[in-house]
C-alpha cells in the first residue's frame, strides 16, 4: 500500500560543539498517513513537530531512518511533486504582490490552468485577499501574510498539504475560513498533515492524532479513543465554600473535569454549597490527551 507519508524510525540528531553533547530532536518515530486522511502532529514546543515537518519537505536530512511521500523518499525533489506546504512563519517575497505569487507557484509545480490570473484570484477571494491582490506584501500583517501563504498553498491543486501552525497569526474569522477551506479540501479526497496550537480546531478537521513530546511518538490514535470510553464535561462554578474534588480559580471560581455520569451529584454537591454555576461543557479530548502526556512526563 502506498501512503501519503510514510515516516519509519526516523532520527534527527544535533550536532553541538565539542563541549556540548549532541541532541536528538527525534528519536525513531514510525507512523503513516493514508491518502485522503487529515493527520494532527501535536505536541508541546521543542517537541520535534519542526523538525519532522522540514525533513518531509526536504529542507532537512534525517540522522537514521527514512520519510516517503506517496512512495518517494523524500530525499528526492519527485517526493515534492503536488506537494502544498504552508510553514509557520512564511517568508514571502516582499517585492511581489500576492497575485505574482500565486501565479509563480503555479509555474514552480508546473501547473496551467486554462485562465491563470482567474483561478489565482478565486483563490485569494477565498482568503479575503482579492482587494489586495495587486499590493505588494511588503507591510503585511502576519495574518495577511499568512493567508497569502495558504492561498499560494492551495491554488497549486496539491494531493497533500504539510502545514505548520497554518492558523497562526489569523483572527477568529479567518481561522474559521480557513478551517472551512480544509474542511472541504478534505472531503474532496485531499491529505493533511498538520501541526497546531490551536487544539479545538485541529480537532475538528482530523482523522487521527499523534502526540509527540521529548522526540517521542507517545500516542496515534483516533478522536474517539483519546478520552477514552466514557465521555468527559468540565465544570465551573463561583462561591466562596469549598466543593469536594473542586480545584480553586483566581476570583473565587471552581473548576472540576469529572464523567458525564458523575454530574448530577457534582452539580447537587454546588448547589448545597451555595455556588452559581457559571460554565458546563463537554472536555476537549486532545486537549486532556494532550496535558496528559506532558504533565505525566
Amino acid at each position: 500500500m502506498t501512503y501519503a507519508i510514510d515516516i519509519r524510525e526516523l532520527r534527527k540528531t544535533y550536532r553541538r560543539n565539542w563541549a556540548t553533547p549532541p541532541f536528538e530532536a527525534l528519536k525513531g518515530i514510525s507512523l503513516t498517513v493514508e491518502e485522503g486522511e487529515v493527520f494532527g502532529f501535536i505536541g508541546p514546543n521543542g517537541a520535534g513537530k519542526s523538525t519532522a515537518i522540514k525533513i518531509l519537505t526536504g529542507v532537512m536530512l534525517p540522522t537514521a531512518g527514512s520519510a516517503a511521500l506517496f512512495g518517494v523518499d523524500v530525499t528526492h525533489p519527485e517526493a515534492r511533486r503536488g506537494l502544498g506546504y504552508v510553514p509557520e512563519n512564511p517568508s514571502l517575497p516582499d517585492y511581489l504582490n500576492p497575485l505574482e505569487i500565486l501565479s509563480m507557484g503555479l509555474a514552480l509545480h508546473r501547473r496551467k490552468p486554462a485562465n491563470v490570473r482567474l483561478h489565482c484570484l478565486h483563490w485569494l477571494e477565498r482568503f479575503d485577499l482579492a482587494d489586495v491582490a495587486n499590493k505588494v506584501v511588503r507591510g503585511f500583517s502576519k495574518g495577511m501574510a499568512q493567508r497569502t501563504a495558504l492561498a499560494h498553498a492551495m491554488a497549486v491543486e496539491p494531493r497533500l498539504l504539510i502545514l505548520d501552525e497554518p492558523l497562526s497569526g489569523l483572527d477568529p474569522i479567518g481561522r474559521r475560513d480557513v478551517v472551512d477551506i480544509l474542511s472541504e479540501y478534505r472531503q474532496r479526497g485531499g491529505s493533511i498533515f498538520l501541526t497546531s496550537h490551536v487544539l479545538h480546531d485541529v480537532e475538528r478537521l482530523a482523522d487521527r492524532f499523534g502526540l509527540i513530546h521529548k522526540g517521542e511518538l507517545r500516542a496515534v490514535r483516533a478522536p474517539g479513543e483519546l478520552a477514552g470510553e466514557e465521555e468527559r464535561v468540565l465544570v465551573r462554578s463561583q462561591g466562596r465554600a469549598a466543593v469536594p474534588g473542586m480545584s480553586a480559580e483566581p476570583g473565587e471560581r471552581w473548576v472540576i473535569e469529572l464523567a458525564r455520569s458523575q454530574l448530577w451529584p457534582t452539580l447537587r454537591a454546588i448547589e448545597e454549597a451555595g455556588h452559581t454555576v457559571i460554565e458546563i461543557k463537554p472536555s476537549l479530548s486532545l486537549e486532556t490527551a494532550f496535558l496528559h502526556v506532558v504533565k505525566g512526563d
